[in-house]
This record gives structure tokens, sequence and C-alpha cells, in this order.
């Protein structure tokens, strides 16, 4: 059943950098678990939900991502009528860079739409659910807009959206990036707010030069609008650092919560490449609670770990509790323990990088170590 509701996605986020690995590409564009992207599943949540139309609002670095997404196929969204819309940055003429006071593009995506709500979401989470219950609760409640919390307790630094309720529900303070919120309540990176309302919204924050366009943007309306917000029941992995981006991709090694992010009754999708299956070679030595994608190449010793398309993992090498993206070489003899390497990397034979829990060792892309 088609929702009356279209979709945006804040592919950026100035507020949140994971250093060398979203140097070449959006936070939206993210490699995660073994063979997806982050918005991959904000992206099937919403077709799932049975939104049809959708725009993806890039600012930098969307080179990645609009390779990813290509036409929307693997979402449905390759449609005659609504479908994957790219909303490309307005380019100052003088500075010849994206000039972030101007939402001209998303007020005309907006604008040529036909349905009535907006779910807007931001691409700093990965989680797997419905948007339907959101919307029909948004609608019946009347509110300006509805935001989606998850009591996951106190996140300390930025960037954290902390928010207190009235008895009726409704945000009646929102911290943004206080370093000890008293709120066990974070506000989750996914709104619903009419399609009137956002252009307004959207000509204010214009007409005042406000330079980001985000869902922290409009929730700081919460002394004027009123906004409901309901609790997400789902797991939900929250990404705004390295340190939490491999700590949720650890937690994917998890049976439990594996199984209820890739549910069967709400799939995620994600754009399809043709490779062989993983091989493990015979004497490889253990291979325990691994996530290995096809196209990977075992002959070493690989536990509590996520291997991307096309990895080698030579032999006599010992890999523990790390993520390598797609086509990283890993040499015989090497030691890798708590490590993220970026795609086309290579180790060099007998190498040893060891990090620390928390502090995991990050290695850029196409590099050689």
């Amino acid at each position: 059943m088609i929702t009356d509701a279209m979709g945006l996605i804040l592919a950026d986020n100035r507020r949140i950098q994971l250093g060398a690995l979203t140097r070449p590409r959006a936070i939206a564009a993210m490699p995660f678990a073994g063979r997806f992207r982050i918005i991959d599943f904000t992206l099937s949540n919403m077709v799932n939900s049975g939104i049809k139309r959708v725009g993806v609002v890039a600012l930098t670095k969307y080179k990645s991502l609009m390779d990813h997404m290509g036409t929307g196929a693997p979402w449905d969204l390759d449609r005659m009528r609504q479908g994957l819309y790219m909303i490309p940055p307005y380019i100052n003429p003088i500075t010849r860079e994206p000039d972030r006071t101007d939402a001209q593009s998303v007020i005309d995506y907006v604008e040529t739409g036909d349905q009535k709500y907006v779910v807007i979401s931001s691409s700093d989470f990965v989680t797997n659910t419905s948007y339907k219950p959101l919307i029909n609760a948004h609608i019946e409640s009347r509110a300006d807009m509805t935001v989606l919390y998850h009591e996951d307790g106190p996140i300390e630094g930025p960037p954290s959206m902390a928010i207190e309720l009235d008895e009726g529900g409704c945000v009646r303070d929102l911290m943004v990036d206080f370093p000890r919120p008293a709120s066990q309540k974070n506000a989750v990176g996914l709104i619903v707010i009419s399609r009137d309302l956002l252009l307004q919204l959207l000509a204010e924050m214009m007409a005042r030069g406000i330079a980001d366009f985000s869902i922290v943007a409009i929730l700081q309306n919460y002394k004027r609008l009123r906004i409901h917000a309901i609790e997400l029941e789902a797991p939900l992995l929250r990404i705004h650092s390295v340190a939490s981006y491999f700590d949720a991709s650890m937690k994917v090694l998890d049976r439990d919560i594996r199984h209820m992010l890739f549910s069967v009754d709400r799939p995620i999708y994600t754009k399809a490449k043709n490779r062989a299956p993983c091989i493990v070679a015979p004497g490889s030595g253990i291979v325990k609670n691994v996530l290995a994608s096809d196209g990977c190449a075992i002959m070493g010793h690989v536990e509590n770990s996520i291997l991307f398309r096309g990895c080698v993992i030579g032999r006599g090498a010992r890999v523990t509790n790390s993520v390598l993206f797609q086509d990283v070489q890993i040499s015989d003899g090497v030691v890798l323990d708590h490590v993220i390497i970026d795609k086309n990397s290579v180790v060099k034979m007998d190498g040893r990088l060891l990090g620390q829990p928390g502090f995991p060792i990050v290695i850029e892309k196409n590099a050689i170590v």
C-alpha cells in the first residue's frame, strides 16, 4: 500500500566526521555490515513503508553515493512517476563551494510532490523498522510534527539531541550537545511533518540565512510548534564517531541483533554485485564469528570480524575484531586487531596493526601499509 508521504534523506551531517573514513564519501555512503551502505537501511525502511518518492540531499562528496544508488532500481524506485531523486547542492558562483544557506533545491523537490506528509531522516543511524506507525501516530495526534526517539541513556558530548517530554508526550525541552544531559530520551534523526509546514520552515530559514538545513534546525522550533514524540522500540545503532561506527559493526556480529536488522518481513535492499562465493581454503586456521561477503578468499585465521566483498586474507595471517572494506589485501603473516581498513588497501607481509577497544586503528582508502 502506497503511503501519502514522500521521503527526504539528509546524506551529509557536518557535525559528524569519521576522519579518513568520511574523507572520500558522505556518511550515508559509509559501508556497513559486509555489503551494505548506511543509506540502504533508510531507503529500505521507506520503501517497505510504502513511500515511493524519495529525495536524497547530498551537499558534498556525493560521487560514491550516486554510484551506489544509480537509478534506484534495487529499491524499486526507478519509476516513470515518483521514484528516486538526487537533490544537488546550490554552488555559490563566487566561492565555487556548496551554499548551505540556499534550500531552493529542497523546496523544489517538496513543491513538486503531491504527498501530504514528508518523512525526513538523517544518515547517522542504522535500524530496521516500519515508518507507518510513526506516520499514523502523527496524523492522529494532529501535532505540527512528530519525532522518533530512543531511550538509550544519556549520550555525552556532540552530536546528541536529548529531549524532555511533557505529560502529553510532546517535546518541552531540547538539549543539543549537552555534556551531561539529564534525560534518558534521545531524538533519532527522523521526523514526520506536513508538506505545507516544511515549505514554510524552509522559506523562513532562507530568509534568515540559517546555514544548515538539518534535523536539529527543524526541532529547535519546539517552543513555537507542537512536536509529538514516539519511542522507537526496534534496535538502534547510532554512528557519530569512528568508535561508535566500530562498535555498531561489532554488534552486527551478534546473532540476535543481526536477525532483527535483517528481517525477512522487512528486507534491506542494496546494489547487487556478481562475485564468486567466499572461499575458505583448507588449512586456513580458525574462522569463527565472521561476516564475510562474496568474493572473499580466507587462508588465515579470522575471528570476530567483518569482511566486505573481495577481501583476501593471506596464509598465516591473523585478523581479529576488525572491519575490512572492499578489496582489502592482507598479506601472509599479518596480525590485525581492532582495525578498520578502507577499500583497495594492502597490508604488506608480516605487518602488525594492534588497536584497542574504543580506539580502533583506521587505514585510509588505497593505502599500502
